[in-house]
């Protein structure tokens, strides 16, 4: 067993109860998930039988993303009115009638059979984008981190008991403890030496622990293993760094922290509990989870490339040196057609 002073093995989640509908959405929610239904299986051959369990996650998925909605729409006419160029505007309301509710459904279901709960946080969030050939929102629905480690446990060869998540700073003593003949057990020793003034953030690891620990795993990620999956164009507004805002009628760049440590621990965790680190059990596969990731390659998809028209063609003021930087001149020629509303590398209800 590790030594350290403050390792926290967080226990795998159980299955999670979906929490009651609030009686003044129940009625709407219902009628949400009779739609749901009805766009589900005019879309895929043989009917549907859902258990009671799934259709309270439905209508959980109704209230979570109609409050997403009402955020996004306030958001949508205070930066319109914050455009000095009406073209900038977005005239197209953020309501259900707007929603491409076709998709969605889809989309709602697997999920809902996976087990996904949005009304837990950090299970899974709704991102809507604006299509700009159909004049509606597509609403893709992200598994958040703690959504990520439920669907390790539940379609895991071998389950872990147990799991560890830490960051590691540059006065913290960190030593791993690696499988040898000598020893039959991979673990590691670790102590913060400063709680208060840790320094800065050299790396972090994770460490599976199971039934039988000859088992257990401890995967370490440098800085630099973790600044690489860092989305390429990801929002300043939680990695740190420079973001543009609007000043005197100009756009500038402005540095800003973000959430730093906090997006380098997630990324940890999206690393220890993917496939690679926990193998799933090819028996448990469905299409659910098929489609899951086939929804998780397009998002990525989207998310670079409308981060890339976003920052195409424009000129950028430097905050501090006051320098004109160069337009960055880039084909759009084959533009996915969608324009995102919230940022796609990470859900808003992750933050503290």
């Amino acid at each position: 067993m590790a030594t350290t002073t403050t390792q926290k093995s967080t226990a795998m989640q159980t299955t999670p109860v979906a929490p009651p509908v609030p009686p003044a959405q129940a009625n709407m929610s219902e009628r949400f998930t009779e739609k749901v239904l009805s766009e589900f299986n005019g879309n895929v051959s043989g009917g549907l039988q859902i258990t009671d369990f799934q259709r309270s996650l439905i209508q959980g998925y109704f209230i979570g993303i109609d409050r997403a909605l009402q955020v996004q729409e306030e958001k949508r006419l205070s930066k319109n009115l914050k455009n000095t160029d009406p073209k900038y505007n977005n005239d197209l309301p953020m309501i259900w009638q707007n929603i491409n509710l076709k998709d969605l459904a889809l989309d709602v279901v697997h999920y809902a059979r996976m087990g996904l709960d949005m009304m837990q946080k950090n299970h899974i969030s709704p991102i809507p984008f604006k299509n700009n050939n159909t004049n509606q929102y597509d609403v893709t629905l992200m598994p958040g981190y703690v959504g990520i480690e439920y669907i390790a446990k539940r379609y895991a060869l071998d389950p872990p008991v147990a799991v560890a998540i830490e960051l590691v700073y540059s006065t913290d003593t960190f030593k791993p403890v690696k499988k040898n003949r000598d020893n039959k057990v991979e673990s590691y020793e670790f102590e913060i030496n400063n709680p208060f003034n840790r320094g800065d953030i050299i790396g972090g690891f994770g460490y599976i622990e199971y039934d039988n620990p000859t088992k257990n795993k401890l995967i370490m990620m440098t800085k630099a293993d973790i600044e690489k999956r860092k989305p390429q164009y990801a929002s300043a507004e939680f990695w740190g760094g420079k973001k543009k805002v609007w000043e005197n009628k100009k756009q500038i760049e402005v540095e800003t922290d973000g959430w730093y440590a906090e997006m380098f621990e997630k990324t940890i965790k999206r690393e220890v509990f993917s496939e690679k680190h926990i193998q799933r059990d090819p028996q448990k596969i469905d299409d659910a989870y098929q489609y899951m990731k086939m929804r998780e390659a397009r998002m990525a998809e989207i998310a670079a490339q409308e981060e890339i028209d976003a920052n195409a063609n424009t000129i950028i003021v430097d905050a501090t040196t006051g320098e004109v930087e160069q337009p960055k001149l880039i084909p759009t020629q084959n533009k996915i057609p969608q324009t995102p509303v919230a940022p796609a590398d990470v859900e808003e209800d992750d933050l503290p």
